[in-house]
């Protein structure tokens, strides 16, 4: 796993040219720290026992498993499957959060001081409550809708610390936790102050005991795009919007006055969400005609899986709206579905995600369904697919 940090590089490395003194030391500092938890993550990643491959064997490979599963959902009379349904509904309601907040207190040691644990109350600090809902939101997703008890699908206790370090321009999941910086104050907000910023950051922890997507070019970009189109989906179920109703915005919020910009990414516009004297114009591409092959380092965003992420949001965004109704009961359980398949390379690129998208949709729904079409539209909309 690698930098998997809500604010892209590129809008830190703009706030160096800052006039103001504390908004480069905060662009500086959070960059460093950045820049640390590559390596913290890279030794980490290395001896995950939960990632895919590990401890997830069977004798009948899950792809086939999965689809045996999918033709006998569609085979069965409405009340079998009806009570199947309610069967899973009931095991999920079994499933309970383990959330626990700590607070850094503007240092660096993690996780910190535990402030709140599960069950607790709300307490006086807002940014601890709001990270103890956002776990909890984001966990419900996952239990209620796609019948999974937390990221490793194991009941996985969420950890969660907020107020890292001064003036820290970020939030990001290190793998074992998740990290909240209370922003500079003049560009940036508090980072648990949006919900789909923690379901985006907790989903990469998902993606990690799933897919397991390489963190460069186009698999990190559907890592990215993947925590994306499930941080929106939390936003979306909290609020009860459908896919048409939902503004698709990702960060909402996080932007002070101060900037000229609604989010640090629109899935429904990608290149909109901002554009500013001091942060720049947002640099994603609405389809792949505006895909940029940028070299696979950090300093380049390890190919610019921020930036090129636009493009499988859009499709996502596309999906969803093309199938109707909510999005994490169409093009939702269709992603779900892929990400826990089992048979896809760590090093997908858009056009192999893309196809197993429209297999799934299929399987799932029904072939030639108005889901299988829908999928297969918006890959050819943003230009993944020919028609």
């Amino acid at each position: 796993m690698s930098h998997c940090l809500i604010v892209p590089p590129q809008i830190l490395r703009r706030l160096l040219d800052s006039d103001e003194p504390a908004v480069v030391r905060a662009a500086e500092r959070t960059l460093a720290v950045s820049g640390a938890i590559v390596g913290r993550r890279s030794v980490r990643s290395s001896g995950l026992t939960g990632s895919p491959g590990a401890g997830n064997a069977g004798l009948i490979p899950q792809d086939l498993r999965h689809r045996a599963e999918s033709a006998q959902e569609r085979e069965l009379p409405s009340t079998a499957r009806d009570r199947k349904r309610a069967r899973q509904s009931a095991a999920a309601a079994s499933y309970s959060p383990k959330r626990t907040i700590f607070d850094a207190k503007n240092g660096t040691d993690l996780p910190g001081t535990k402030v709140r644990d599960e069950g607790q109350p709300a307490v006086a600090d807002e940014s601890v409550n709001e990270a103890y809902d956002g776990l909890g939101d984001t966990f419900a997703l996952y239990a209620q809708v796609y019948d999974r008890d937390s990221l490793d699908g194991k009941g996985l206790p969420l950890l969660a610390t907020v107020h890292y370090d001064k003036d820290f321009d970020n939030a990001y999941w290190d793998g074992e936790q998740m990290v909240f910086g209370d922003g500079d104050g003049v560009y940036f907000r508090s980072f648990t102050d949006s919900v789909d910023v923690i379901g985006h950051e907790l989903t990469h922890g998902f993606t990690q005991y799933t897919a397991g997507f390489t963190y460069v070019a186009q698999s990190g970009a559907l890592n990215e795009s993947v925590s994306d189109c499930f941080g929106s989906m939390v936003k979306q179920r909290v609020n009860k919007q459908s896919a048409a109703d939902a503004d698709w915005l990702i960060g909402q919020g996080l932007f002070t006055e101060k900037v000229k910009g609604v989010a640090l990414r629109s899935m429904k516009a990608p290149g909109t969400a901002y554009d500013d004297p001091h942060l720049g114009k947002d640099p994603q591409p609405a389809d792949m005609d505006g895909y940029q092959d940028l070299p696979h380092d950090e300093q380049n965003d390890n190919g610019g899986v921020h930036v090129n992420s636009g493009i499988p949001n859009r499709a996502f965004y596309l999906a969803a709206t093309g199938i109707g109704g909510n999005s994490w009961e169409g093009a939702g359980r269709i992603w779900y579905d892929v990400m826990t398949a089992g048979n896809l390379p760590k090093d997908v690129d858009f056009k192999g995600f893309a196809e197993a998208t429209i297999k799934s949709a299929g399987s799932i729904f029904g072939a030639g369904g108005k889901e299988e079409q829908a999928v297969q539209q918006a890959w050819v909309t943003v230009k993944v697919l020919t028609g």
